[in-house]
């Protein structure tokens, strides 16, 4: 309960521009562990099937991809697999997967940048009402300068988790990748 007073007395002593900063920013860290967490186990699973086709092409078990793969669709339209059918497969996976990544890459560079113009607005409103104030110290200063330090602080935490996790994604496509290049190498490699 205490936490919920503090947040409330501080947004209480907040500016109209201040307030939207963090409420943007709050926005933000939404959209960044949406992204993350719906992208993250939508790849999870991409990789894990085609890691099982993977497995039973190179086991010799199939001559062909799973039917649960991004591959079948592709191949089961032509007669002969070739290089240029796996190609655009590929293409048409990694599309697939890196969505949500430039979302991630905006909002881990502008998120500071946000955060770093309420800290200024908030600042200099503290600065006006101490100008109006006679006899102003340190005691009085330090704490209006510490609030307004909040939405920087805020920039900074959503972008380094934006960063983080548009890295983790980017790293997941990757895999994804990977394991798509090595079954067209695979079933390439049959038919020759």
């Amino acid at each position: 309960m205490g936490l919920f007073n503090s947040l409330f007395a501080y947004l209480d002593k907040s500016s109209a521009i201040t307030i939207f900063v963090l409420v943007l920013l709050s926005i933000y860290l939404f959209l960044v562990l949406w992204i993350f967490i719906y992208r993250y186990f939508t790849l999870k699973s991409k990789i894990d099937t085609e890691n099982i086709s993977l497995k039973k092409l190179y086991m010799g078990r199939s001559k062909t991809v799973e039917k649960s793969s991004l591959l079948y669709p592709f191949l089961a339209k032509v007669l002969v697999p070739n290089q240029a059918i796996f190609s655009v497969a590929k293409n048409t996976a990694v599309k697939s997967a890196t969505g949500g990544l430039t979302a991630l890459s905006i909002i881990a560079s502008t998120s500071p940048f946000i955060g770093l113009f309420g800290t200024v607005v908030a600042i200099l409103e503290t600065f006006a009402k101490l100008g109006k104030q006679s006899g102003t110290s340190i005691s009085i200063v330090a704490p209006a300068i510490s609030e307004a330090l909040v939405a920087t602080a805020a920039g900074i935490a959503v972008a380094t988790f934006a960063y983080s996790f548009h890295l983790i994604l980017k790293r997941k496509a990757y895999e994804l990748n990977i394991l798509l290049e090595s079954q067209s190498d695979l079933i390439l490699s049959q038919k020759a």
